[in-house]
């Protein structure tokens, strides 16, 4: 059986473990969160590395993508040093091949256009795929990486614009620690505080990572299409609370709930018995399409 972890820096509340069988091929795959602390994080990677399959970084991104620029966070490099036996990646891989194909999904396999459709993406840096493939289908899109991760009022409204605004920005965020953008640890089980409840008002669709688009949720997203990404039971339930409509998110269901794309990004890597520098977009691709991975869709209310 192959062993697939995931460290985050998420809250050990969210913690997880499924066994599911890939390509024929037996898997234990699990998250083991570490409440914010990298330290902590880089103890558990040394204390895994060379001892299970591939290793996935949870709650915090190596990479931010802008158009076709690469930005390195400088804590994210450190928990990919710690790791120097075993694949290890960040789900950046598959945030640009699973997520652009899930759009794809919600219109060809949900029947949903979205040509026209205004749509809250509520961070653009770190799933730059789902972002540019909404903008290519037409949607309207509203970028909100100023307001939800920096927590300023400032909507961006086209993808020309917010890449600009990232390659002034983001050689110098880079620098800064991962929690000055990101709820980590017990941030994450936090109620939402409502902010910003106009953005959610008038968006049809909200894309993006679920902590992000959380953190400052209204009470009400009466009617609302949520694609997001990793989410658990308690999610499910404060979405449907809520009044959301339909909830798909990018990765499938394993033993209950869906896994980060780190986690999903990892087990393709166990399956090629590859490094991460090794492998590209065509791997993922092909592999994907080998795999039928697709969405999760949850109906949370009837449509009026």
């Amino acid at each position: 059986m192959k062993r697939v972890v995931s460290v985050s820096l998420g809250s050990s509340s969210r913690d997880h473990r499924a066994e599911v069988e890939l390509l024929g091929e037996q898997f234990e795959i699990s998250r083991q969160g570490t409440d914010g602390s990298i330290d902590r994080a880089i103890v558990k990677l040394k204390e895994l590395d060379g001892t299970v399959d591939a290793i996935g970084l949870g709650g915090i991104d190596v990479y931010l993508y802008a158009g076709k620029k690469r930005f390195a966070l400088r804590d994210g490099l450190r928990l990919l040093a710690a790791v120097k036996q075993t694949p290890v990646v960040d789900g950046s891989g598959l945030k640009n091949t699973l997520e652009r194909e899930a759009v794809r999904f919600v219109q060809r396999d949900l029947g949903i256009p979205l040509a026209g459709r205004k749509v809250l993406m509520v961070s653009a840096l770190d799933r730059f795929g789902m972002a540019q493939a909404l903008v290519d289908a037409g949607a309207d899109v509203l970028f909100g990486d100023f307001i939800f991760a920096l927590d300023l009022d400032k909507p961006v409204r086209g993808l020309a614009e917010f890449e600009a605004l990232a390659e002034r920005y983001l050689p110098d965020a880079c620098k800064l620690p991962f929690q000055f953008f990101y709820p980590t640890g017990k941030k994450q089980d936090k109620p939402p505080e409502p902010k910003y409840p106009e953005y959610y008002a008038e968006a049809d669709v909200i894309a993006g990572d679920f902590h992000f688009m959380r953190q400052f949720m209204p009470d009400r997203l009466d009617g609302k299409i949520v694609l997001t990404n990793t989410v658990t039971e308690r999610d499910v339930e404060e979405l449907r609370a809520r009044g959301v409509r339909l909830l798909i998110t990018t990765t499938p269901d394993f033993g209950g709930r869906s896994f980060g794309t780190n986690v999903v990004e990892a087990a393709l890597l166990a399956i090629l018995g590859k490094r991460w520098d090794e492998v590209g977009e065509a791997d993922y691709r092909e592999l994907l399409e080998r795999l039928q991975l697709r969405p999760r869709v949850l109906e949370l209310a009837a449509t009026t």
